[in-house]
């Protein structure tokens, strides 16, 4: 890696297998078709030869239609998926935020999702005390934080899953379609709060559909499609795609 780069993905591919299953796979099996069918028609390309170089300290948005490989790609940065071909090479511990309510215990309540999620950051008692009420304020659900996570909203949980990950000071944070919940005084909270981040050295990779958002927070802005970066990183370019690719 070059000195700055924090994440750089090399022609890195990634195929899921196709939706057939349960007994219809095992059909497929007992009748010897599944042998027949060629590789396109058995695997999905999720990513195409992706080639992205981040560095540290920059906020970077990556924009697309459903189904073009936004949030697969974040997931390879954050070493859930191994690319089936490529190399990816990371520099720091990513910390991925994704969907509403992900990594969140439904019977705990609040506080005992944060008192979690610190310890499994490798967080101590006394930081864990200082980290809970820093997540509590901040997420504005100070009079529901002892119900069960169950009873909480969907926008209730992205705040307090943005909450947490964010005051645990990560090194790199991936951020996916979680920008855009609660009202304007929180996402202008959540702004100001990346902004500390990447003064504080921090990474920051966004996956949204939200022009604004990317353009008030990203240095950077991908476009992707069909699991291929189509832009190089500027901001109008990227955005100037994506619309097409919509019309």
């Amino acid at each position: 890696m070059k000195e700055k780069e924090i994440i750089a993905l090399s022609n890195v591919v990634l195929d899921y297998p196709r939706k057939t299953k349960g007994v219809g796979l095992l059909r497929e099996i007992l009748t010897g078709r599944v042998k027949r069918k060629s590789r396109a028609e058995r695997w999905f390309r999720a990513l195409d030869g992706i080639n992205l170089s981040i560095n540290k300290g920059e906020v970077v948005g990556i924009i697309g239609a459903n189904g073009s490989g936004k949030s697969t790609l974040l997931r390879v940065m954050a070493g859930i998926y191994a690319p089936d071909e490529g190399e990816i090479k990371i520099n720091g511990r990513p910390t991925l935020l994704a969907g509403v309510g992900t990594g969140f215990q439904q019977d705990l309540t609040g506080r005992e999702n944060i008192r979690l999620q610190s310890s499994i950051y490798g967080r101590s008692k006394s930081e864990t005390h200082e980290l809970e009420e820093d997540v509590i304020e901040f997420s504005g659900i100070r009079e529901f934080i002892d119900d069960p996570i169950r009873t909480y909203s969907a926008g209730m949980k992205a705040r307090l899953g943005f909450a947490i990950i964010s005051s645990l000071n990560p090194e790199i944070l991936l951020l996916d379609e979680v920008m855009s919940v609660g009202d304007y005084e929180f996402r202008k909270k959540s702004r100001a709060r990346i902004e500390e981040l990447v003064k504080g050295d921090a990474t920051v990779v966004i996956v949204s559909h939200s022009k604004s958002i990317l353009n008030n927070l990203c240095s950077k802005v991908y476009a992707i499609d069909n699991g291929s970066v189509m832009t190089h990183g500027d901001i109008d370019e990227a955005f100037e795609f994506y619309e097409s690719d919509k019309a």
